[in-house]
């Protein structure tokens, strides 16, 4: 039987104050890339709740969903390493508190960064994704679409039944 191809699941915030968009800055097998807060979907969580637990986990924030940017579809290759992954990323827009005290960035992160639009755009080659620019650029460009887009059925968060 043939393997059944399944795309991974991300979450992202796209957060912007006062002209800024906040970034992080992570360790990569690239080396060090700048990305939104953003990771993978964890088993027993709507999208919504990844993303705020990611935006805690990597930049001591909380973070208030307020819309989805956007949902996008794109592929990464490493073939040096065999590697080819498609990611499915739910985008979010909304807004963040300071930084909470004693809270530490997760693993990998660096730092986080508040950069203009244009810092962003001319940052292109440090991105983790092209997805990091688009999603950005979609929120300034207007999009907007409501939270209760994406539904989260109560099956999600019920523990498996299997034997």
């Amino acid at each position: 039987m043939k393997k059944r191809w399944k795309p991974n699941v991300t979450v992202a915030a796209v957060i912007e104050k006062d002209g800024r968009f906040l970034l992080i800055e992570e360790h990569t097998p690239e080396g060090l890339r700048l990305n939104n807060p953003a990771g993978h979907l964890d088993p027993a969580e709507s999208p919504q709740e990844g993303a705020v637990r990611e935006v805690l986990e990597e930049t001591a924030c909380e973070f208030t969903p307020l819309a989805v940017v956007g949902i996008y579809l794109g592929r990464f290759q490493r073939p040096e390493r065999g590697e080819d992954v498609t990611y499915l990323r739910i985008a979010y827009s909304g807004t963040v508190g300071e930084p909470l005290p004693g809270r530490t960035l997760d693993h990998g992160i660096v730092r986080t960064l508040w950069m203009t639009l244009d810092e962003v755009r001319a940052s292109t080659g440090r991105h983790r994704s092209t997805m990091v620019l688009r999603s950005i650029e979609d929120h300034v460009a207007g999009r907007r679409y409501p939270l209760a887009l994406i539904t989260t059925e109560a099956s999600v968060y019920m523990p498996d039944l299997a034997p």
